[in-house]
């Protein structure tokens, strides 16, 4: 059964793109569907058997690499960490396959699309059961490639061309980090199995464990999007919006958590990599929120908002809250895959407009869409009751429980980061429903609510998005909860749920959620109840300047243009023009073709056709054979050092004096 969960997207994938032209449009939608929902089933039998009744599963199929020390298997890991990864990775997939039926149904490469699709999930789920890094690894730069495909669907836009390639290079340079680190595991434990390098873990050296996690967390920040290595996901935007919503939501970006959280017993004894961790998380949070304050494309928005709550699921890894970083990774995928297909029936219908100024009053035309996204955006918020707050919340309490500076800055920014989270995403809300139609009147006469297959996915989400922390936060973050069991290890020294329970003041743990209430009033009173306070705002050239500053991301893809492109390509050329075509090609082909053919035409000069030539060169072979024939005789070869070698009179000098003064007086 285990193993279905994992074979029947592959056979999903592999019937709908090698058998596509055969079965058809609607038969590819039919069997990727419910190879899906299949799978999907399978898992919750799964998730009940091993993560509720406590009864991991190891299935090992066949041994892979064996040589000398190094033994690999295929062999896959079912325990509770693994288990609730595929919950949110195999429902959200499965109701982007529905979803994608109706919005790609104009589309003439449906069998492709989702033959990518169920790939992506598969590849995903080998991630996630792998036993090994090696494993892992599979599904890790599978992943990749797939999203490659998938980001690059509409391959005839230069846009699309450009975000692929981005995507792919930039995690390339993860990666790069990422291999080093599984090598150093192997030269470290001699092994990559989970088990055997978590038992030694605390045996190691420190600085060995530090750098090793911190190569890990290279490849994490690459694959989550992390502060400097972010570029890419804005630009992945160009992909249709289901493949946003799948890659964005449940499965790509949450590649590098899962890669942290199944790593915690290397992290855990590594206080310098936790550190690192948590400003990074921070950071990139607070980044992120500043620039979703600017952004106009929908897509864009919800984009950022991704970032940003990346940070704070890396920020609770820091923190050693492994358990509530995996809470959020599921609370967030369930909300975030609501929002990004709310924008995607939004966008569906309004002519394939993304620019929020261009929108407005679609309150009245999309009611349904219009409530699916206001539950999103609270449960994004952390508003009480719903799925955030179980998560996110916790997160910035368990930040200010921790006395260290680290923690004092994660909590700093987690609070303020909240405030700028809500005004954004009202800012969002109003533009788009609640004020005043801003576009044209032939789209706003074909705007409509979305078919079923695209109203079920959003209903179901919507649930998911208000209970689904309700109803199992207490199993997976609750006080005393063993539901991980040996799945995920917290060092006793970092265990701070207690004192984030009972230690903090009230108004301490409401303060998020005060700021969070107070950012969406604010979007609502300066984009509804005063837009003109907003013109009037923007002819201050200071706003202007800070408008800029957030609008261009910080500057960041300009200064990797400037100091790491433009001067590697600088350098590339100098090393080609130099190395390439300078020195290598003197040296080597072009130097070797000269000399040959140099000595080719003096060579060939040497055939004068005149006999008394022939005469003279016929001569020179004779005296040059004699000269090597008589030479050991005129030597005494027994000598060992030849400038005292005598006999007849001669010696070396004096035979070559003869033998040169012979060739001339012949040549002359």
């Amino acid at each position: 059964m285990y193993l279905s969960i994992l074979i029947l997207p592959f056979l999903g994938s592999f019937v709908s793109g090698l058998l596509g032209r055969k079965i058809g449009v609607t038969g590819a939608h039919f069997i990727t569907c419910t190879c899906l929902l299949l799978s999907s089933l399978l898992a919750t039998i799964a998730f009940y058997e091993v993560g509720i009744c406590g009864s991991p599963v190891s299935i090992n199929i066949i041994s892979w690499v064996e040589s000398e020390f190094m033994s690999i298997s295929w062999e896959f890991l079912f325990d509770q960490l693994t288990v609730s990864m595929f919950i949110p990775v195999l429902y959200i997939s499965s109701l982007i396959h529905i979803y994608s039926i109706d919005y790609l149904s104009s589309d003439p490469h449906n069998q492709r699309f989702f033959s990518y699709l169920s790939l992506f999930t598969f590849f995903m789920l080998l991630l996630a059961s792998g036993a090994n890094y090696f494993v892992m690894f599979v599904g890790w730069e599978g992943i990749g490639v797939v999203s490659y495909l998938l980001i690059n669907y509409y391959f005839t836009r230069v846009q699309s061309n450009k975000a692929a390639i981005l995507a792919l290079t930039m995690n390339r340079v993860g990666d790069m980090g990422l291999s080093i680190g599984f090598f150093a595991l192997f030269a470290m434990f001699g092994s990559l199995d989970y088990s055997t390098i978590f038992s030694l873990a605390p045996f190691m050296n420190e600085t060995a464990i530090t750098v090793i996690s911190l190569l890990l967390f290279m490849g994490a920040m690459a694959k989550s999007a992390q502060l400097g290595l972010h570029s890419w996901l804005p630009g992945s935007m160009e992909a249709p919006t289901p493949v946003s919503a799948l890659l964005h939501a449940a499965t790509l970006v949450t590649a590098g958590l899962y890669l942290l959280v199944r790593s915690s017993p290397l992290l855990e004894f590594s206080s310098t990599a936790l550190l690192v961790i948590t400003l990074i998380g921070a950071s990139t949070a607070f980044f992120a929120a500043t620039c979703g304050l600017v952004l106009n494309d929908i897509k864009r928005i919800i984009a950022f908002s991704t970032i940003s709550q990346l940070g704070y699921m890396v920020m609770a890894v820091g923190l050693s809250q492994f358990n509530v970083a995996l809470m959020h990774v599921v609370n967030h995928a369930f909300f975030k895959a609501l929002l990004f297909l709310g924008a995607g029936a939004i966008i569906h219908s309004a002519a394939d407009e993304q620019d929020i100024r261009k929108l407005g009053g679609l309150i009245k035309f999309l009611p349904f869409t219009y409530s699916a996204m206001l539950v999103g955006t609270i449960a994004l918020l952390g508003l009480p009751w719903l799925s955030g707050f179980y998560s996110k919340d916790l997160i910035i309490e368990l930040a200010y429980s921790q006395y260290s500076f680290s923690s004092t800055y994660a909590y700093v920014l987690g609070s303020v980061t909240a405030g700028l989270t809500a005004f954004y995403s009202f800012r969002l809300i109003s533009l788009v429903f609640l004020t005043k139609p801003n576009g044209s009147r032939a789209t706003y006469l074909n705007v409509h609510e979305a078919n079923l297959t695209v109203v079920v996915p959003l209903l179901i989400l919507s649930l998911f998005s208000i209970f689904f922390g309700f109803i199992f936060s207490d199993l997976f973050v609750g006080i005393g909860t063993d539901f991980f069991g040996n799945a995920l290890y917290i060092h006793p020294n970092n265990i701070s749920l207690v004192e984030a329970e009972f230690s903090i003041n009230t108004g301490l743990k409401l303060l998020p959620s005060i700021l969070s209430i107070i950012g969406g009033l604010l979007a609502i009173y300066l984009y509804q109840l005063s837009p003109g306070i907003i013109n009037n705002l923007a002819e201050s050239s200071l706003i202007r300047k800070i408008y800029n500053f957030l609008n261009g991301q910080y500057y960041f893809d300009i200064l990797y243009n400037k100091y790491f492109i433009n001067k590697g390509l600088d350098l590339g050329y100098t090393i080609s023009k130099v190395l390439d075509r300078g020195v290598i090609e003197t040296v080597g082909p072009h130097g070797i073709s000269t000399v040959l053919k140099n000595t080719g035409e003096n060579i060939a000069k040497l055939d004068t056709g005149i006999i008394t030539t022939y005469a003279l060169y016929i001569t020179l072979g004779l005296l040059t054979l004699l000269f090597l024939v008589f030479s050991p005789i005129l030597l005494n070869t027994s000598d060992i050092l030849p400038s005292t070698q005598s006999i007849l009179g001669f010696d070396v000098f004096r035979l070559m004096i003869v033998y040169i003064s012979s060739l001339i007086f012949i040549l002359w």
